[in-house]
C-alpha cells in the first residue's frame, strides 16, 4: 500500500518553519514569515506536507531537537560546590574536588535528571561527555560510563543518547593509551574525545586519536581552545591533521573561543579549513559567557556568524548545567538558542537559526537529518507558538504530535 492509498488525516492550523522542510516546494502551505503556514495532511502516521488551512495557524510543528554537547556526569552539583571562581581551572579544580560524591546512586539520580530534563525540553538526540581524567587507568571507563550506557537502554523509544569521553589530548600522545583508551570506547559504541589546550604533547595526540578513530571507525569530539589567549591553536591544529589524514568520520569540537579574539585574517583562514575538512564547530554560549572574557572585552564565543559564513556547520550546546563551570541552566536547546541568539548576535528571520539545534546538530554528531517532510509523528513535536520568535521567547513546552492527533477532531 502506497502513502497515497493509506488514510488521511489533517492538524489544522499549524506553521511549520522553511528551515525544517527538505522539499520546501513539494511541501504545500503558504509562507507566513519564515514559516509555512497550512493544515498538516498526515498518512501512515508520517508528515507528508501542507494543504490550505482550515483554521487559524496558532501552533508550530518542528522535529524534536538535538543537544550536541553537555556533560551529565558532572551536572546539577553546584549546591555542594563552595565556589569556582569564574575561570576555567578554579572551576576544574572545585569540579575535581567533589569527584568524591560521584558514588553510583549519586551519579543515576543527576543523570536522570538531566536526561529527563531533556525529554522534558523536546529533545529526541543528546550526546553527553564522561571525564576520563588521569586518575582513570587505562584499562578501565569511568563509573560514570557504563551508568550512562545503562541509562541509555532505558530511555523512551527512539531516543539516541551517545556517549563522548573526555581525556587529555597529552594522554593521547602515548600511543599505547590510545590504543587501549579507544578500544574501550569502540567496546561500548562510543565516541572519542580529548581536551586540546595548550599541552606541549597535543599534535602528537591529535595525530594518534586521529589514527585511533581511523582504525575503529569511531566519531571524534574535541574540546579545543577553552580561553581567549591568543596563543591557543587547537582549533586550527585538529583542522590540519584531519585534513592531512583525509578522515571521512564526524568530527565536532567545542568551544574554540580563542578565535573570537584573533585578527580577521586568521578567522577566515581557521574557517576556511575547519568547513573544507567537514568539522563542525559547537559553541556553547552560557559556560563560554560565565567563564571567559572576565578580564578582556570579549564575549568568549566563537565567531558563529563568520564561521557560518564560510560553511561551517556551527551548532550549540548548553555545555554544563549547574555545575563549577556554569552555576544555572537546564538540558534544554530552545533555551540555548534563544541566549545564543542575544550572545551571537543571530538575527532574524530565526527559522533559519533552527538547524543549530535540530537537523545540523544531528548532523554534526554523525546522524541523518530529521526534516518534518516524510517523519514520523513521533520524530516531531507541536508547540502553542505563532512564531518561531515566539517559540524562543519561553514559556512554549513541547507536545509529541502524535500525542498531540489523539485529542484532534477527526
Amino acid at each position: 500500500m502506497t502513502f497515497a492509498q493509506l488514510p488521511r488525516e489533517r492538524l489544522r492550523g499549524v506553521l511549520v518553519p522553511v528551515s525544517m522542510i527538505a522539499d520546501r516546494a513539494g511541501f504545500g502551505g503558504t509562507a507566513l514569515g519564515d514559516c509555512l503556514a497550512g493544515d498538516l495532511v498526515i498518512a501512515g502516521d508520517r508528515a507528508l506536507g501542507l494543504e490550505p488551512a482550515s483554521a487559524e495557524p496558532r501552533r508550530l510543528v518542528m522535529p524534536k531537537l538535538t543537544e550536541p554537547h553537555v556533560h551529565l556526569d558532572k551536572c546539577h552539583t553546584i549546591d555542594r560546590i563552595a565556589a569556582s571562581g569564574g575561570d576555567l581551572a578554579a572551576a576544574i579544580e572545585a569540579q575535581a574536588a567533589d569527584r568524591q560524591n560521584w558514588g553510583e546512586d549519586d551519579l543515576r539520580a543527576r543523570i536522570r535528571r538531566g536526561l529527563t530534563e531533556a525529554v522534558e525540553a523536546g529533545c529526541g538526540t543528546l550526546r553527553s561527555h564522561v571525564d576520563w581524567g588521569s586518575a582513570t587507568p587505562p584499562e578501565e571507563t569511568p563509573l560514570a560510563w557504563p551508568i550512562l550506557g545503562e541509562m541509555a537502554r532505558e530511555m523512551p523509544a527512539g531516543f539516541t543518547l551517545q556517549r563522548a569521553a573526555l581525556t587529555g589530548i597529552d594522554r593521547m600522545a602515548d600511543a599505547a593509551y590510545a590504543a587501549t583508551c579507544a578500544g574501550l570506547i569502540a567496546e561500548g559504541g562510543g565516541v572519542l574525545g580529548a581536551f586540546v589546550f595548550d599541552q606541549p604533547e597535543r599534535r602528537e595526540g591529535l595525530v594518534n586519536t586521529f589514527r585511533e578513530a581511523e582504525r575503529l571507525g569511531l566519531a571524534l569530539d574535541f574540546h579545543v581552545d577553552e580561553g581567549l589567549d591568543p596563543g591557543l591553536d587547537g582549533l586550527e591544529m585538529i583542522a590540519d591533521v584531519a585534513l592531512a589524514h583525509g578522515h571521512q568520520g564526524p568530527v565536532l569540537c567545542g568551544h574554540g573561543c580563542s578565535l573570537s579574539i584573533r585578527d580577521a585574517e586568521t578567522r577566515k583562514r581557521v574557517a576556511g579549513k575547519l568547513a573544507r575538512a567537514g568539522i563542525a564547530l559547537a559553541v556553547l554560549p552560557s559556560t563560554n559567557l560565565y567563564l571567559q572574557g572576565r578580564k578582556a572585552d570579549a564575549r568568549g564565543l566563537a565567531p558563529a556568524k563568520e564561521l557560518m559564513a564560510e560553511g561551517v556547520n556551527v551548532v550549540l550546546g548548553a555545555d554544563n548545567v549547574r555545575d563549577a563551570f556554569c552555576p544555572v541552566g537546564r538540558h534544554d536547546p530552545l533555551q540555548t538558542l534563544a541566549l545564543g541568539v542575544l550572545a551571537a548576535h543571530l538575527d532574524p528571520p530565526f527559522a533559519r537559526h533552527l538547524p543549530m539545534i535540530t537537523t545540523g546538530a544531528r548532523k554534526a554528531l554523525g546522524l541523518p537529518p530529521q526534516t518534518v517532510d516524510g517523519a514520523g509523528t513521533g520524530d516531531l513535536l507541536l508547540f502553542d507558538a505563532c512564531s518561531v520568535s515566539e517559540l524562543l521567547s519561553g514559556g512554549c513546552r513541547p507536545l509529541a504530535l502524535a500525542e498531540a492527533l489523539q485529542g484532534e477532531p477527526r
